[in-house]
């Protein structure tokens, strides 16, 4: 064999140790990239199967109580004498129902795992949970800008600030004052919720500050700020800041 064969002989040798090289370690990678998909799959499907028989567990329990409540305040505005207690007990027999109502989405969700199922809320939905959340509470409502500029996301997240902050109230500050401001601009939103010192202190409830932090972390998600704290009169103020749109 002469020395070109020679050499080229050896060249081969070598671009076949170099494919073949090239082949085990992509094999190799691709075989590690599979079995890490797989074992992303085995975890989401772990997942999946957690949230929905944490979904069916939430349904079960929930949902028991909360006909128990409605059926009692059913009764209770029946059999009642007093047209107060009567109103009260039909107030609380409509909060109970819709409660169950939003019960039964959030399960569908926690179910299929989608979140296009749940629904926009809309401007005046605020107003309406403002007035279902007005007994024993003096609640005034301003709203500035075009609240249809803001992305629906937004809107969501605005409308649970001011639920919670309603609760809030409700709980820890009963009777007091509550004013709830609402600026919509082209690239801000802002709430404000700021309530007086009670005017039942007794009756207030203690809290763990988990209703708080869940919904800094929901403010924080789509990229707004949240503070929250006692004011100088006694009171309590929400501040929450929420950019126009979610950034992309």
């Amino acid at each position: 064999m002469t020395q070109a064969g020679d050499l080229a002989l050896v060249l081969l040798v070598l671009v076949a140790a170099a494919l073949a090289g090239l082949y085990l370690g992509t094999r190799r990678s691709l075989t590690r990239a599979l079995a890490e998909r797989e074992r992303e799959l085995l975890a989401e499907q772990a997942r999946a199967d957690e949230r929905t028989r944490l979904a069916a567990e939430m349904h079960d329990v929930v949902t028991h109580r909360l006909n128990l409540m409605v059926l009692h305040a059913g009764a209770l505005r029946i059999a009642a004498h007093d047209d107060g207690v009567r109103e009260a007990a039909g107030e609380l027999r409509t909060a109970g129902c819709q409660a169950l109502d939003e019960l039964r989405d959030l399960v569908g969700v926690l179910r299929s795992g989608r979140t296009t199922s749940i629904p926009d809320v809309l401007p005046d939905h605020l107003a309406r949970l403002v007035a279902d959340s007005g007994t024993g509470l003096a609640i005034t409502l301003t709203e500035h800008g075009d609240a249809d500029t803001i992305s629906p996301a937004m809107r969501r997240t605005v409308y649970r600030v001011v639920q919670e902050s309603l609760t809030n109230v409700h709980k820890h500050a009963p009777g007091a004052q509550t004013e709830i401001t609402i600026h919509c601009g082209p690239s801000i939103v802002r709430a404000v919720i700021r309530n007086t010192r009670p005017v039942s202190p007794v009756l207030a409830l203690p809290g763990s500050g988990g209703g708080l932090l869940g919904l800094r972390g929901r403010v924080e998600m789509v990229g707004g700020t949240l503070t929250a704290g006692p004011t100088d009169d006694g009171g309590f103020e929400v501040d929450a800041v929420l950019p126009a749109f979610v950034p992309t």
